[in-house]
């Protein structure tokens, strides 16, 4: 990868829609090496996808929470039985296997308290393995989706 090849990934980050002929003169290439750089950072996986990023409380999501995990047994088994569990809870946005203690991160997300409440006796309680959740509110996101620091 080149500084051309990051100047691409630069401008992709601030701006996913941009037309490849706006993303050509903005980077200084000429349309065809920037598409053929484009379709080169989409296929080595450099560039895993486009998408919107949607303001949570506009939705409805008032509600948000850092979920710490502490699984019983951290054997092969028990790891995938709860990261199979994660991926269908869909108001976990993110998670993070962590080193040490505890053994995951959570970042979830609900329209308010009940709701949260609710998912949290009925669905995060009971996944495969956990012995211990500790939740912790957020107050206030400062940085979100920033981009990677390419320049």
């Amino acid at each position: 990868m080149d500084k051309i090849d990051r100047k691409i990934l630069a401008e992709l980050q601030a701006d996913g829609r941009l037309s490849v002929t706006d993303l050509a003169e903005r980077v200084g290439l000429s349309l065809s090496p920037c598409h053929r750089r484009v379709r080169s950072l989409e296929q080595s996986g450099i560039i895993r996808g486009y998408r919107a990023h949607l303001d949570p409380s506009s939705l409805g999501f008032n509600f948000s929470a850092i979920v710490f995990v502490t699984l019983r047994e951290g054997d092969r088994l028990a790891i995938r039985s709860f990261e199979d569990a994660v991926t269908e809870i869909p108001q976990i946005i993110l998670a993070q296997r962590l080193f040490g203690d505890p053994d995951y991160l959570m970042h979830v997300v609900t329209h308010d308290l009940p709701a949260f409440q609710k998912l949290y006796d009925e669905r995060l309680s009971s996944m495969p393995g956990v012995q211990r959740l500790i939740s912790t509110l957020v107050m206030k996101t400062v940085i979100q989706d920033r981009p990677l620091p390419l320049t």
